[in-house]
């Protein structure tokens, strides 16, 4: 078995409203020394080992469903664990 986590985020160029709302509320809490925040996505998955090579397979997913690459750029972790 695996445990992957993956993580999104969107690239630099791209504009992120929910982060500029989190920043500026911030701001009015007074932590004013905040000066970015990009919003992104955590996943934690558990899979099962197969035939197929889990690094190709957890690419796979993410470039099919779980990132829009056209704005999204993501990152992986696996970690293999004792199936309980």
């Amino acid at each position: 078995m695996y445990k992957v986590k993956v993580f999104i985020t969107l690239r630099e160029n791209v504009l992120d409203p929910q982060g500029t709302a989190v920043e500026s509320a911030l701001h009015s809490m007074s932590f004013e020394a905040v000066r970015d925040v990009r919003i992104g996505k955590y996943m934690e998955l558990t899979i099962e080992k197969t035939d197929q090579d889990i690094d190709d397979a957890v690419k796979e997913m993410c470039e099919r469903l779980l990132a829009n690459t056209v704005i999204e750029d993501y990152r992986y972790e696996i970690e293999e664990v004792v199936a309980l």
